[in-house]
């Protein structure tokens, strides 16, 4: 498994600011390299790439999906998350159970890290792993408690190539990341089957992620309309569901094509 900033600790927990952006795939060479004279690259990612596999769950009538969809201000939503191949994934490989929610504008996310198969009982089955600290306990009840009283179910699978950038002394807060291939699929929902995942967005498309504690650096808003990168409105998680990307998304690939 790739060592990745997001795979560094068993708990953590985050408040930021997300934006998403959207370039084709020809001008990650040109955007990666204005940026990098202001970031760095992310030092846990040494093969300057990494696989994401993501499990999502929701309700049986997708409350997550369509809470998502209306633009509800306080709304949650619970993955299985793994870094690298997921036919790497064996009982024991190490995973993350996380809660990311958005309040208003910000974004929270509540992480444990656990073991595949305690990952699947906590969420599948509502079986509490035994940890010993404190933290992870409080998180993994929250995740029984979310699973359990909305009868949460896997939903599908999501998966993408990210690479990352990271801010420097004066911009720490500041992570900005590149997703390609962008794939997702409904059926054979377990992230060791190893089985074929359609594309959910144009293999020519990226979809850059600014990530920041506070506010988006003066200098990138200039990079940003220098490369004249389009804000989208995007979930990977509601374009798995639909099978398809939003409707504004296709009008702005094929006006790039």
């Amino acid at each position: 498994m790739v060592a990745t900033p997001d795979a560094l600790s068993s708990l953590r927990s985050f408040n930021r600011f997300e934006l998403k952006y959207l370039i084709g795939r020809d001008q990650i060479g040109a955007v990666r390299s204005d940026l990098s004279n202001n970031l760095d690259p992310d030092p846990h990612s040494p093969d300057g790439a990494y696989a994401v596999w993501s499990r999502y769950y929701d309700t049986a009538d997708f409350k997550f999906y369509w809470e998502k969809i209306d633009g509800i201000r306080f709304r949650r939503k619970l993955r299985i998350r793994h870094y690298g191949d997921p036919t790497s994934i064996s009982d024991e490989e190490p995973v993350f159970v996380e809660i990311k929610q958005r309040v208003n504008r910000v974004t929270q996310k509540r992480r444990v890290r656990l073991p595949y198969t305690a990952a699947l009982a906590l969420c599948d089955e509502h079986v509490l792993p035994e940890l010993t600290q404190h933290a992870e306990r409080v998180i993994a009840e929250e995740v029984l408690t979310l699973s359990s009283g909305l009868d949460l179910r896997a939903t599908t699978i999501v998966g993408y190539r990210r690479q990352a950038l990271v801010g420097r002394r004066t911009d720490g807060g500041l992570r900005i990341t590149f997703d390609t291939l962008i794939r997702g699929r409904k059926t054979d929902l377990d992230l060791a089957a190893g089985v074929e995942t359609p594309s959910i967005v144009s293999p020519q498309m990226v979809i850059v992620e600014v990530k920041v504690n506070e506010r988006v650096p003066y200098w990138l808003t200039e990079k940003i309309a220098r490369h004249n990168m389009q804000l989208v409105r995007i979930s990977k998680y509601c374009t798995s569901v639909e099978g398809k990307p939003p409707l504004a998304l296709r009008q702005r690939v094929e006006d790039t094509a």
